[in-house]
């Protein structure tokens, strides 16, 4: 039982990073953008988190510091590709290459210091409870922050006014344009949530999973919150399934080779990224359900405005 219940946290807490960046970029494509940056994003919010928390001593302004540098490396790539209308493409893929490169530029002097764990989230009495406590009352306050963020954000989507402009412009921005909404703001607002959700992400990686920094510690965390909002077709509650899938992966692989099975780390290793490989075809040979859930103006510029 006490395997299972360090398996159930390890998954847990893999996933929960995947599951900030994933949402995030969930809401900047709904609205009918593409970025590719994710990763980029994701390590600047783990090295400015970290430096922050680690000269300050305060892990919340370590989460400030993330959401606000994400924030605005998201406005940067938004800034480029609705008003100075680069390709979205090549300027999410040159946003993750300078993101890397900052942040490696930035973190040199602070690599492989380590800071103090991050606040659990205890409930008196809950936490006693027996196999119960330690699989629901045991975690750090991120993990149920990303919960309320998924839900949120479908709440947001389906039953707000907003929500539902957003995806109505990431569907026909020119009909949205027609009803006199603005769509480039709308876009602009969108893909900073987005940054600053994986900057949320990236700062957890630092902070929670892995408490010092490292070069290039998000690892391609930032693709895989990419194909999981893929895998989630377009839906903010299976962002949830898609996100613990991947970080069950991740985890029981480690405990694969602890339990000494004679595979070779390095196999055991790609995983993950051979597993999302193997999804995103299985997805992509039912093109007509991608067709119907994924937004029609994804990708797409908007060339005028209010």
């Amino acid at each position: 039982m006490d395997l299972f219940i360090a398996i159930f946290q390890g998954i847990i807490i893999a996933s929960t990073p995947l599951v900030l960046a994933a949402i995030g970029e969930l809401v900047v494509e709904k609205s009918g953008v593409l970025n590719l940056g994710v990763e980029g994003m994701m390590i600047i919010g783990a090295v400015t988190s970290f430096i922050v928390t680690y000269e300050t001593g305060s892990h919340f302004l370590g989460l400030i510091a993330a959401v606000i540098s994400a924030g605005l490396v998201a406005s940067l790539f938004g800034l480029l590709t609705q008003y100075l209308l680069s390709n979205q493409v090549a300027t999410g893929l040159a946003l993750t290459l300078f993101g890397l490169g900052l942040a490696s530029l930035i973190g040199q002097t602070y690599s492989g210091i380590s800071l103090d764990a991050f606040p659990v989230f205890d409930v008196y009495l809950l936490t006693e409870i027996p196999i119960i406590g330690s699989l629901l009352f045991n975690f750090d306050y991120l993990i149920y922050l990303s919960i309320i963020i998924v839900v949120s954000v479908y709440y947001f989507l389906n039953k707000t006014k907003l929500g539902l402009v957003l995806t109505a412009i990431g569907d026909s921005h020119d009909s949205a344009h027609s009803l006199g909404y603005s769509v480039k703001m709308v876009r602009l607002f969108a893909i900073i949530f987005g940054g600053s959700c994986a900057g949320l992400g990236g700062a957890y990686l630092s902070l929670v999973q892995t408490p010092m920094w490292v070069e290039n510690m998000t690892a391609g965390r930032g693709w895989i919150a990419l194909a999981i909002v893929v895998f989630a077709v377009w839906r903010p509650l299976w962002i949830l399934v898609g996100a613990y899938i991947f970080g069950g992966i991740t985890i029981i692989q480690l405990h694969v080779q602890a339990l000494g099975v004679n595979i070779g780390a390095q196999y055991m290793s790609m995983m993950p990224y051979l597993v999302t490989i193997v999804v995103l075809v299985f997805i992509s040979v039912n093109k007509n359900r991608l067709a119907v859930n994924a937004p029609n103006c994804l990708n797409k510029l908007f060339t005028s405005d209010l």
